[in-house]
């Protein structure tokens, strides 16, 4: 092979990132205009579903008593054949209307692990690692929790296929998602927005919020961009440059949006919730959201929380350790916040 030949597709693709020049990056001049187009662009990216006019039809499963609150397990109907598992926690000393946060977790084995408990019994108790128990460490914060269970994984996971990927359920939803001009990342900010319907249906919240985790972390950010009725948000080890994370390092394939280099980064998609309340979750040692383009991202986002007159409305928190959520980091920020600037629904 003759010096100076290039064969690895890496070598090209680095090449075209680096003359992008993203068309819709924040600009201070036209901030209004700038959030329009971007929210347009990125509803077109994702092809997010279109409502289909499917009825909530939720169905309770088992309600019980835990020491710190309520659990009701039940099911809603998101769009024709996509149903919904998801828990419903309440803390015991909490009053309606509840202020409650939408938990999601990541590449784990599925919703059971927010409550903390097992996946085939979900009376038994386990010790959940990272700090991924997201709906107690909720109630223990006076918070409702609604954990939902995310298209690919733990009970919603495709049935075998002959030639099927194993790689946690996410390979081949998303591919087919693809060829039908969506994207899975695209379905599971769907499902949010319907758990946001079934939550006002009841008649007893107050405000919505997000909590996830790695992938969960990630539909977070994308949620917390277009869903309006979002109040506050809390993505884990998720947020980083696009270009130093899910560009440069191997990562799992829900978390790619196809052409979003073309148009932003990570901080324009999450600086699209200025002025509302974020608290970006980071691990030190995060070897797949490395710190260095965390905290690169973040000084993007703080600049556009500041244009937006909100610059005491986000914060970063980094915990000693590697991909996992912190817990005691987090919510402490997070409580911070909302009682300096409280929860927004604008």
């Amino acid at each position: 092979m003759a010096p100076g030949t290039w064969l690895a597709p890496v070598d090209n693709d680095e090449a075209v990132a680096g003359k992008l020049v993203q068309r819709l990056a924040y600009d201070e001049q036209r901030r209004q205009s700038w959030r329009s187009e971007l929210r347009e662009k990125l509803r077109e990216l994702m092809g997010l579903p279109e409502p289909d006019g499917s009825e909530l039809n939720v169905r309770t499963l088992w309600e019980e008593e835990d020491e710190l609150g309520s659990i009701t397990k039940l099911v809603f109907t998101s769009e024709e054949r996509a149903d919904v598992p998801c828990y419903f926690c309440v803390p015991g000393a909490a009053v309606a209307p509840f202020t409650t946060v939408i938990c999601l977790q990541g590449h784990t084995s599925g919703m059971h692990n927010s409550i903390g408990r097992a996946f085939d019994d979900e009376r038994r108790r386990i010790e959940v690692p990272g700090d991924r128990d997201f709906a107690m460490s909720a109630m223990r914060h006076g918070f409702a929790a609604l954990c939902i269970e995310q298209r690919g994984f733990g009970e919603r996971v495709d049935s075998p296929r002959e030639g099927g990927s194993a790689t946690w359920g996410c390979h081949d939803p998303a591919m087919r998602a693809l060829l039908l001009g969506r994207t899975l990342l695209g379905e599971r900010v769907f499902d949010v927005d319907r758990a946001i319907d079934y939550l006002e249906s009841r008649g007893d919240i107050a405000t919505v919020g997000l909590v996830g985790n790695s992938g969960g972390g990630t539909v977070s950010i994308y949620a917390a961009a277009l869903l309006e009725r979002v109040a506050f948000a809390m993505p884990s080890c998720s947020f980083a440059t696009f270009k130093g994370s899910i560009f440069a390092i191997h990562h799992c394939v829900d978390n790619f949006l196809p052409g979003i280099l073309r148009w932003a980064e990570c901080a324009d998609v999450l600086g699209l919730f200025a002025p509302k309340p974020v608290v970006v979750v980071a691990g030190r040692d995060d070897d797949i959201f490395p710190l260095a383009s965390v905290t690169a991202a973040y000084r993007q986002l703080e600049r556009i929380y500041a244009d937006a007159g909100a610059g005491n409305a986000c914060a970063l928190v980094v915990g000693e350790g590697g991909h996992r959520f912190y817990a005691e980091e987090g919510w402490g920020k997070m409580m911070e916040l909302l009682t300096q600037v409280g929860p927004s629904v604008s």
